[in-house]
Parts: structure tokens; sequence; C-alpha cells
């Protein structure tokens, strides 16, 4: 990819996370702001100097510059455009295990949710993340940072229509599950088998047409004055009760 094609990793956790487990040819700069703690620093020049790469100490207003104003920590990388899985390949990779569980998002508008999405689908195994091509954030530097480097562990496949993907998913034989408030109690839910979880948007659900697939939909029942979950706590719910179905105590 051309070097001129950068997004940035930010932040401590997400950008020694980068130097450690991406190749150096995904890396095209390494900026480390002056008079970062020296421990701090020293890790930095460790996994650079491992991938043969030069490091820029730059003033920290400079990196202000680059992310935008975003809490960066004194370390921003500039790397090659971030990869999307091929959603063909991903399923044919997955025909080989025994109940892959998939995540697919409809329309999730704001990076900090979905960085914190992906974080929570790499702690409970969730194995790609399916999201469409328009109306919805992709990977960005706001969603490396915020996954603390999930981003690097979790496929995610971009599509043009969910509802032709839920129908591909499920003449493959996965069972779809789904947000909606009238739907079943969450704590029901067994989640083995060939699985995927629909998240809808953060204010208006999963689109009515994108609803009509789903085999059950599932709610969180609430008790406080506030009646409904911010979308990335919501789907953080939901992921762990699929875990304690799939590995009960």
């Amino acid at each position: 990819m051309s070097s001129t094609n950068n997004d940035f990793v930010f932040g401590r956790h997400a950008g020694i996370d980068f130097l450690k487990n991406q190749d150096s040819e995904k890396i095209n700069k390494v900026f480390l702001a002056e008079g970062v703690q020296e421990d701090f620093a020293r890790e930095v020049y460790r996994y650079a100097k491992k991938k043969h790469l030069i490091i820029q100490q730059v003033p920290k207003n400079k990196l202000d510059k680059l992310t935008g104003g975003e809490n960066h920590q004194g370390l921003v990388l500039a790397v090659a455009s971030f990869e999307y899985a091929d959603f063909d390949q991903l399923l044919d990779k997955l025909d080989q295990e025994e109940a892959p569980l998939l995540l697919m998002l409809d329309n999730i508008e704001d990076p900090h949710n979905l960085g914190s999405i992906l974080r929570s689908a790499d702690a409970t195994g969730v194995s790609g993340v399916i999201i469409p091509k328009r109306r919805a954030s992709g990977l960005t530097s706001v969603v490396a940072k915020t996954s603390t480097g999930a981003i690097d562990h979790v496929p995610v496949a971009r599509v043009n229509n969910l509802v032709q993907t839920c129908q591909a998913l499920k003449d493959r034989g996965y069972w779809i599950f789904g947000t909606a408030m009238e739907g079943d109690d969450y704590r029901k839910w067994n989640a083995n088998g060939k699985t995927v979880l629909v998240i809808g948007n953060e204010g208006k659900g999963i689109s009515p047409l994108l609803l009509k697939q789903m085999d059950q939909t599932l709610t969180i029942p609430m008790i406080g004055h506030v009646q409904s979950l911010n979308a990335s706590v919501a789907t953080g719910v939901l992921l762990y009760q699929a875990f304690n179905s799939r590995y009960p105590l």
C-alpha cells in the first residue's frame, strides 16, 4: 500500500499492541512525543528496533494535530489503511469451526462504540464482525484506540446489504438473533451452534427489513429510570450471555 495512504493508531495500549503484532510493512512512521516517561519510551524503542523502524520524536502539539485532539498518550503510528476481511473467505474459514459466533452491526455510527464493541468481541471469542459499507462507522484511528488492540485480532468484514447477508448466513446454517424492546429475556438465550448476534443502530435499533430476518429477538430487562443502554454496553451484556451459554461453569 502507498505510504501516503495513512491511518493512525495512537495511545499506549493500542500503539504497543500494533508494534508487537503487526508486520513492519504496515507501519509507515512512528511518532513519539518529546518528554514521555523513560520506561515507556524504552518499550517503544525496543519493539521498533525489532521491526527496524525509525522513531521520530516530535513536540506533543504535532501529535495533537495528527489525531485531531484525541488522547494519544504520546504515541502515534502512521499505518497503512486498515484492512477488512473478505466476507466469503471469512465464512469459508469459519466452516472449519464447530460453532462460530458472529456479530452483525446495523449502522453503528459512533467510532467509540465500534471500538468498545470490538474489545468485547475479542474478549468473548467472537469469530468475526460484519458491518455495512454505508451509513456506519468503519475502521478508523479512533476505533483502533478505543479497541485497545482488539482491532488487530477480530476480523471485520464490510458488506453491501445486511438483509442479503443474513439470508446467505441462514443458507450456511446460522441462527440469527437480534435486539428488540419486545424480545425475549436475554438471560434465557442459548447461543450454542452457529450463531449471529445483530445489534441495532444507537438510536433507531435494527432496521425493519433486517428485523424480519431474525429467528429470535432478545431484550435486556431494566428496572431503573433510563430505559436504554449504550450500544456498546448492551453488546457486551449480550456477548457475555453467549459466552455463559457456550462455556458454562
